[in-house]
């Protein structure tokens, strides 16, 4: 079902959204609980909570205001503007959080209004003898009180709707203010001195501090009471960030003036057991309560407004499970578009929290499903600081790290105010996003959020490393290895080798070559077959960045893969080719462009695979010579890096140097050894095994004997050798498995 929830075209400005939001934060707890808090806690204490309660709302509150000036803002308060912003998944998910915190707030103020209403049933019942018995019992009974008050606010927004309580709020706020006035002009109660006054004691056996702050949190949430009118504001953008930050700063200066007229004006003791010690204070008593009744009746209105709003923008964007009960949740008044439907819904769930009539036990539940939303909303909005998204412009922007500092204390304070409770709505939030997700199509997901900042944040690394790294100046190699192959289907070797020497110590690229002219069948066939590369196992579960490439030969593949930036920042150093023993035209177009390899600075791997023979991964020998030093150490770290990865943990590494003859092994020693104490051969010298070459043995018959059963052997070549005896000088190793041809531009110097 379409979402339509501006059937009716907005009316109200900024001044409802900052009464609605300012008559529900200085509202029922700051009359009813507020000094409960400062006699436990202490006025340091409370100073504590208000600081550590706006550090959560404040952030709350940019951050709203941000998105809200993100787009075009309809009906559905806070879960419209998020849910448009990031998405069905996400905006849904914290949208039935809310939703449930606002519904639940509902049963809250009532709980509070009745409160309000004792003293004066008392007073009645004193007064008025006449008064049957039946009836004395009913006003006194809090529960049926609080019953019959959320019966009669259900009828008033089933027939009158948001209209009578805009125009009530004008009223209540003046009643509002009015009282807090006579409260502080007020006198401190009887016997109460100034010497008496203490700002850090709290009252014996006091409650725990989070404890409070979980009692106290929902005031601070009244900020966002005026979002639920975003559908019938003519101007949203402007009036929802103006209303809500104005209210949410008057709210802060109010409660900390309060606090410390509470602790001037009366013991801790009274403070902390008397619910209504602010009407003895006060210059006339009775306004307090009143002011509390209209506070709380403003605040039911306030959220009893909201709720249902949030319940059928909702179920327009068919969250629910059942069309049905989508369609029912949505359907608004023909007239004006009133969530009667919603309204029923919430007001049902207002009345069981109501019939439970405690009211710290309510405060806590909505301070957790508060806490839960606010977080969420702050992480969203730090998260959205960074993904570069170019639909995500704001008129109004907030700091990323003041998001973070909201989001932050967030999940703290959830744990510390319930740590089990906390765990388990964390678990039935993840549970409705995933339901949610699988459900409603929408491709936004958390996780799409978070790969754009990564995204973005790989690019800063990518050019501050282009700028600031400087190969030439770095002492320690590592390689950059890119890979070029056309058989990735058939032949996994290549890949194998990539994500081998890439694991751990550099960073791997491995292209696909598809052989032919760019075009948009090949270009097509290029994104296909890229798809089906992402999906294997072994490309999944590696950290080798795959991509393809079209060329009609694989020369002018080799050059364009050379140009490639590497998206690690830093250019690519080692060019890794692979072939087998059958494939000598393969091999020949290889060494074609040895030349060309060398020409743009590169190291080149040649990996000569044999996928006939098992590889067991428990030997890697390499051959390293004195004539040789420039391969040596290259050849070395590799066998270092290759038997890093898990495939080859149970592998050994065995060095070995061929001497000329017996004669000259001492001096041939000395000079090996004089390479392994300069560091110049990173390995030590009971690692080297040096064999004699006698005058009927070559050296690739010495090796084909030694290394017959390694599963990876590691030979260097020298350009001369190349130049010379181009493809025989890799032939004649027919009893090794794998082997590993290795060619360092220069010598690499390892400390």
């Amino acid at each position: 079902m379409p979402l339509d929830l501006n059937k009716s075209k907005g009316k109200f400005g900024t001044t409802p959204v900052f009464l609605a939001s300012i008559s529900t934060i200085l509202g029922a707890i700051l009359f009813l609980r507020f000094g409960y808090a400062v006699g436990n806690v202490g006025f340091i204490g409370a100073m504590g909570i208000i600081l550590l309660g706006h550090l959560v709302t404040v952030p709350t509150a940019l951050a709203i205001a941000e998105i809200a000036t993100n787009r075009k803002v309809e009906g559905g308060g806070a879960y419209y503007i998020i849910s448009r912003s990031f998405g069905l998944n996400i905006g849904a998910t914290i949208g039935i959080a809310l939703y449930l915190s606002e519904a639940i707030s509902v049963s809250f103020y009532i709980i509070a209004f009745v409160e309000s209403f004792y003293p004066f049933a008392l007073f009645l019942v004193d007064t008025y003898s006449a008064i049957p018995q039946f009836v004395a019992d009913i006003i006194l009974d809090k529960k049926i009180v609080g019953i019959i008050s959320m019966g009669f606010l259900t009828l008033l927004m089933l027939t009158k709707g948001a209209n009578i309580g805009i125009k009530a709020l004008y009223g209540i706020v003046a009643v509002l203010f009015a009282s807090l006035l006579f409260f502080f002009v007020g006198s401190p109660v009887d016997d109460f001195r100034f010497a008496q006054v203490s700002f850090v004691d709290t009252i014996k056996n006091s409650e725990d501090f989070f404890l409070v702050f979980a009692i106290i949190f929902p005031a601070f949430t009244g900020m966002a009471a005026g979002l639920g009118l975003s559908g019938d504001l003519k101007n949203p953008k402007s009036s929802i960030p103006r209303g809500t930050i104005w209210a949410t700063v008057i709210g802060i200066v109010v409660y900390i003036l309060v606090a410390f007229k509470l602790v001037l004006s009366a013991p801790l003791q009274s403070l902390g057991a008397d619910q209504l010690i602010m009407s003895k204070i006060a210059i006339w008593g009775p306004i307090i309560p009143i002011g509390l009744a209209c506070a709380s009746i403003s605040s039911a209105l306030g959220s009893v407004m909201v709720a249902p709003r949030t319940l059928q923008a909702l179920g327009c964007d068919n969250i629910f499970p059942f069309e049905k009960l989508n369609n029912w949740m949505a359907k608004g008044r023909e007239s004006d578009n009133e969530p009667i439907n919603s309204s029923v819904i919430t007001c049902i769930l207002a009345l069981v929290f109501v019939v439970i009539g405690d009211i710290n036990t309510v405060a806590q539940l909505i301070a957790m499903f508060f806490m839960i939303t606010y977080g969420a909303i702050c992480t969203i909005s730090f998260l959205e600081h960074f993904s570069g998204d170019p639909s995500y412009r704001p008129a109004f922007k907030s700091r990323w790290y003041i998001s973070l500092i909201g989001a932050v204390l967030s999940v703290w304070l959830m744990f510390k105010m319930n740590t089990s409770f906390a765990i388990f709505s964390i678990i039935i939030l993840t549970l409705f996003y995933y339901y949610i997700s699988r459900n409603s199509g929408d491709k936004r997901e958390i996780v799409s959020l978070f790969r754009d900042v990564l995204v973005q944040f790989a690019r800063e690394i990518q050019i501050f490393i282009q700028k600031k790294g400087d190969d030439e100046q770095s002492p320690h190699w590592r390689p950059f290895v890119i890979s070029i192959n056309e058989e990735s289907f058939t032949r996994k070797s290549a890949f194998d080798m990539c994500r081998w020497i890439s694991f751990k110590y550099g960073f791997g690229t491995y292209i696909h070559y598809i052989n032919g002219y760019l075009s948009k069948d090949t270009f097509k066939q290029s994104k296909e077959v890229l798809k089906q590369l992402l999906q294997d196992d072994k490309v999944a579960n590696s950290n080798v960045y795959v991509d393809t490439i079209i060329s009609p030969s694989y020369t002018s593949a080799l050059a364009q893969v050379i140009q490639l930036s590497s998206i690690s920042g830093k250019e690519n150093n080692l060019i890794l080719l692979t072939f087998e023993d059958s494939e000598k035209e393969r091999f020949a177009d290889i060494l074609s462009n040895f030349k060309l390899l060398q020409a743009t600075g590169f190291d080149v791997a040649i990996y000569k695979t044999d996928q006939e023979r098992e590889s067991k991964k428990e030997e890697i020998h390499v051959w390293i010579s004195s004539r040789d030093y420039e391969n040596s150490n290259m050849m070395i770290l590799l066998s270092y890096i290759i038997s890093s990865h898990p495939d080859w943990k149970n592998a050994k590494i065995k060095v070995f140097s061929i001497y000329p003859n017996q004669d000259e092994f001492e001096n041939y020693k000395k000079q090996m050894f004089s390479f392994i104490e300069s560091g110049r051969l990173p390995i030590s010298p009971l690692n080297l095994k040096m064999i004699p070459q006698n005058e009927h043995s070559g050296i690739k018959s010495i090796i084909n004997m030694y290394s017959e059963k390694a599963d990876l052997t590691i030979i260097g070549f020298r350009n001369e050798v190349v130049k010379k005896q181009k493809t025989d000088a890799f032939q004649g190793y027919q009893k090794l498995g794998n082997i590993l041809f290795v060619n360092s531009l220069k010598e690499k110097e390892i400390e």
